[in-house]
């Protein structure tokens, strides 16, 4: 019964007409994010009506959720492409000794981060870009993040591998579980307890607890191709780990620097105000939920990147790179037409402030705009990462996030203010575009053109040392 499942999900992956592979385990991934988005806007919006500091501590505890998310990611994405390719050669054992050893590590890393983040909250807090007045609301709120931070983290592991191994309605129904409950938990025990800010933290912790049961039942149950057992931890040699933690090193990189990025955003916004921070924070959720549709096909791409790059189905790896990013595109210049046409409104949504809408509208022009170049750079970007060529994609990953963002800001927030904030991110953007070329260009310079036949499993093809 297993091997067949295991026959039917390889000719899946490889047989299957690339547009409507990648259209079908994109549709998972881009219901879940839009969930989750939907949840941190409705989030954004709920906690908005107690001032702008409690929204401004939101965009605050954002920064260090994401380097939670950035461990998360390095284990996931680490693991999945490698066993993505292990699967894509027939090896189905060496993919579950590395989505055990993925799990385990991420587990571990959430604990560390929960210990180091207990010791020094009050540093952490005001390192994050706290205002005197925003401090005291993201210290109530982070608090609840540390607790879930070893569930949040094995969490996103479980669904990037999940991705990977092209069964994504699985992971699906984990995220969408977690971020529905709690849509239903914030007023409950914001408003109907009166818990305030600490009810929305609370509702993210219980709600990062119940998705993580339910994606680790997936693999418990045996519904997915690899298998999470702690015995399969005697297998696991170090080199798999540092070889996992290599490959899912600019998932890393490029959360860590989005970690840094928005403590620096913050930190040059609170010289203007609670306003700042607040129109800055609502700005970058907003854009983000306009993009996570088209970043949802990206995410579709990877597993047919990953598996058909294993198989030695060159041909199919061409035509996924090419679907994946004018596909993206077609959904991203709808997305700008929405988003620059109603922006004053998209702003007064989730706070009514004269002084935040004035700074958030002009912000998410600028970004949206800048956003029509995003596709491509997506696309290499995960092209680079689901093949397993780590330099390439350490370098790709972190142009945007850091490399060109981080001066960008400190320069033009210096030189032009306000104005400077708003149009850094934008600016990196366009930047990250002509770099991108040479990549993809070399990339499929150096694929083959001619695909192989069916590949037999052979472990050790399969740690790319590019």
């Amino acid at each position: 019964m297993q091997r067949n499942a295991t026959v039917s999900q390889y000719d899946k992956m490889t047989k299957t007409p690339i547009p409507r592979l990648v259209l079908t385990l994109s549709v998972p991934a881009i219901v879940s994010m839009l969930v989750t988005n939907i949840y941190n806007l409705v989030d954004t919006a709920f906690v908005g009506r107690f001032g702008n500091s409690a929204s401004g501590a939101v965009g605050v505890v954002f920064g260090f959720m994401a380097v939670i998310q950035a461990f998360g990611f390095m284990f996931g994405q680490g693991a999945g492409s490698i066993l993505s390719r292990a699967l894509g050669a027939r090896d189905r054992e060496r993919a579950s000794v590395h989505a055990t050893l993925g799990f385990f590590a991420s587990f571990a890393c959430g604990l560390i981060i929960t210990a180091v983040g207990f010791l020094w909250l009050d540093e952490i807090v005001m390192l994050l870009g706290s205002t005197e007045t925003i401090a005291p609301y993201a210290k109530t709120y982070i608090t609840y993040i540390l607790i879930a931070a070893p569930f949040m983290s094995s969490g996103l592991t479980m669904n990037n591998i999940l991705r990977y191994e092209g069964k994504a309605a699985l992971g699906m129904v984990g995220l969408m579980a977690g971020a529905i409950l709690n849509m239903v938990g914030d007023p409950i025990l914001m408003f109907g307890l009166d818990m305030g800010i600490a009810g929305a933290g609370l509702s993210t912790a219980v709600s990062q607890f119940v998705s993580w049961a339910i994606l680790l039942g997936m693999f418990l149950s045996g519904r997915t191709e690899s298998k999470i057992d702690v015995r399969l931890l005697r297998r696991a040699a170090p080199a798999m780990l540092g070889n996992m933690m290599a490959t899912g090193f600019p998932s890393l990189l490029r959360q860590g620097l989005n970690s840094l990025t928005t403590v620096l955003l913050n930190k040059q916004c609170a010289v203007y105000g609670d306003a700042a921070v607040a129109a800055m924070s609502i700005v970058s959720r907003v854009v983000f939920f306009a993009f996570s549709i088209a970043l949802g096909v990206g995410q579709g791409f990877q597993p047919v990147s990953a598996f058909n790059y294993g198989a030695k189905k060159y041909s199919r790896l061409r035509r996924g790179y090419v679907f994946t990013a004018l596909a993206a595109e077609g959904i991203i210049v709808v997305g700008v037409v929405v988003l620059t046409v109603f922006a004053d409104r998209l702003i007064g949504v989730f706070r009514n402030d004269a002084k935040v809408i004035e700074i958030g509208s002009l912000a998410l022009r600028l970004q949206a705009l800048a956003t029509l170049l995003l596709p491509f750079c997506m696309a290499t970007e995960m092209l680079f990462q689901s093949t397993g060529k780590r330099l390439g994609a350490s370098f790709l990953s972190s142009l945007r996030s850091g490399l060109l963002f981080i001066p960008a800001l400190l320069i033009l927030a210096r030189v032009r203010g306000l104005s400077g904030i708003e149009e850094a991110q934008p600016l990196s953007l366009v930047f990250a575009f002509p770099l991108t070329i040479p990549f993809a260009v070399w990339f499929f310079r150096k694929l083959p053109k001619e695909d192989e036949p069916d590949p037999k499993a052979a472990g050790d093809e399969l740690v790319d040392q590019s």
